[in-house]
Order: structure tokens, then sequence, then C-alpha cells
């Protein structure tokens, strides 16, 4: 079930599953990030977060500024805040976005994983 469809990103819960999805497209200007948060927070108070994985889908994120991919690890970390019994980050297929992706993972003490491919999500 789809919740919120926005240009930039797009937000749906799987029940059967017991999945909330995140898929960024692009990537969030910073005038879009608040309202990205909000509908985040209350996306996920749609369900028992601790019975439900969050998989960030990062497979058509676009390459970020440096300023703005220097704050990606924060991001991160306030998925990790949200409650969830699992984080799955899927990776993009930009490689420029992959690596920004990833160091930023190697700059916080992120409880989640990455992965390559949004089928790789369950395998936790």
């Amino acid at each position: 079930m789809i919740v919120v469809d926005e240009p930039r990103y797009k937000m749906a819960i799987y029940e059967a599953k017991k999945e909330v999805h995140v898929q960024v497209i692009g990537f969030i200007k910073e005038d879009l990030v608040e309202g990205f948060l909000n509908n985040l927070e209350k996306t996920s108070g749609m369900v028992q977060k601790r019975n439900y994985r969050l998989v960030v889908d990062a497979t058509h994120q676009s390459p970020l500024p440096s300023k703005v991919s220097a704050g990606l690890g924060e991001t991160f970390m306030f998925y990790a805040s949200l409650g969830f019994k699992d984080i799955a980050i899927v990776s993009s297929i930009s490689k420029i976005s992959a690596v920004q992706i990833r160091n930023a993972l190697e700059t916080v003490d992120f409880p989640g994983r990455l992965v390559n491919h949004v089928s790789e999500t369950t395998s936790n």
C-alpha cells in the first residue's frame, strides 16, 4: 500500500512482509527535507515498528552535492532512531552515489545493513 507518493520519494507499507519501504528518486533537495521527514514519521507511526523492517531504497538516488553528502550519515542515524527491528539500505545503481552511501555508513555506528538489491532485504 503506497502511503506517500511525491515526485522525489515514495513511501509504502507492505503488511504481509512487515516492511516499510522508502524509495528515493534523484535526491531530496533541502527545501523538501522537512516534508520528507514528517512523512516518514507519519508513515512509520502507522505500524508497530519493533515488528517491521525499514527498507530505504536508494537504487535511483543521484549523486549528492558534497555539502549534502556530508550529512548523509546523520540521515542514516535518523532512520536508526525510528525504532524499526531492522533497517536495510539498498545501494544506488550510480557508482558515485553508492560510494557516497558506503562512505557515510563508515562514519557512523549504523545498526542496519547495506544491500545491493531490494530482493536482498528479506535475507535477515
